[in-house]
């Protein structure tokens, strides 16, 4: 991640107003307080993944707090789910209160007042998702908003890690990719968040991994015009009905959900200056199309444009 706000080179007097200021660009409408004074000291750098972002926060002794005052001032609607790299940060909210390690995670609603809580320098990685990005996985999350995760259950630690490196990366990742990879990280923190509710949640803990072994696999098998559900089901070992039973979660079903793929990765072929030399037809056909009018109207259906004047209106800029 590249350096985007940053205390250094401000009049120490600002530098607390001015971290105010970053805080809230960064993140939310939050507030500010630190009994360093001119001392005060921080750093955020941020990177883009589809809908989500990453960011890194470097800083020092503080106390953040996101009021009701706040919230009715503001429309954002997010989780921060937050990795603990250097030193040890308090999170308090839905009556809860818990102390963020190197390692562990926590998440916390902007729709609702929190409190984070700092005593000495630290640095935290946080994935910041829009909130139906994760409602979609797992309702009711007021039961696990601050709480540490560690690295004592795998499902834990594999979302950790997997969220940690993402977030390392993200400033290199293809636009193309970030959404995917970004969809991927939910999943996991989702899974292990299902987890900790209790046995009477590991169902749905199977049912996420079956989804994302689903989506898996439609999006390695894309450019088989042969893909199906009944060879996808197979290959899940599940039935075809439960395949759309798994999808219909997400207001999709297997064939949507293909189609839907298929376009997509076709869009982004058509934008490429790389690919320009490439006939519609060769990259329709690549992404498991077989019939170029078929492939011509579903896709003017989804993005208002031909895919010949798509690609004009994409190359010419």
């Amino acid at each position: 991640m590249q350096v985007q706000f940053a205390t250094d080179g401000v009049p120490a007097y600002r530098r607390l107003a001015l971290w105010q200021d970053i805080v809230c660009d960064v993140y939310v409408q939050l507030d500010c307080k630190s009994d360093l004074g001119s001392a005060f000291n921080g750093r955020i750098t941020r990177a883009q993944l589809g809908e989500a972002s990453c960011t890194e926060v470097s800083s020092q002794q503080q106390r953040v707090y996101r009021t009701r005052s706040r919230i009715a001032r503001s429309h954002e609607d997010f989780f921060l789910i937050a990795l603990g790299k250097h030193g040890v940060g308090g999170v308090a909210q839905d009556g809860r209160e818990t102390v963020l390690r190197p390692g562990e995670f926590t998440i916390y609603d902007t729709t609702r007042p929190y409190e984070l809580r700092f005593d000495d320098a630290f640095t935290q990685v946080i994935l910041q998702v829009p909130r139906d990005m994760l409602l979609r996985r797992i309702p009711g999350t007021e039961a696990l908003t601050a709480i540490s995760f560690g690295s004592d259950r795998p499902l834990q630690k594999l979302a950790h890690d997997f969220v940690y490196r993402l977030c390392q990366s993200a400033d290199e990742i293809q636009p193309e990719h970030a959404v995917r990879l970004s969809e991927q990280a939910v999943d996991l923190v989702a899974m292990a968040l299902t987890e900790r509710l209790g046995t009477q949640a590991l169902p749905s803990t199977r049912r996420l991994a079956l989804l994302h072994r689903l989506k898996a696999h439609v999006r390695t098998h894309l450019a088989d015009p042969d893909l199906s559900i009944s060879e996808t089901a197979t290959a899940l070992g599940v039935s075809p009905r439960y395949v759309n039973d798994l999808l219909s979660e997400e207001g999709t079903s297997f064939q949507r959900f293909v189609l839907t793929e298929r376009l997509a990765q076709c869009q982004r072929d058509l934008a490429s200056p790389i690919l320009a030399h490439r006939h519609v037809s060769e990259i329709a056909f690549a992404w498991g199309f077989n019939d170029v009018s078929h492939f011509g109207r579903v896709f003017r259906e989804r993005y208002g444009l031909s895919p010949r004047d798509f690609r004009t209106s994409k190359l010419q800029k």
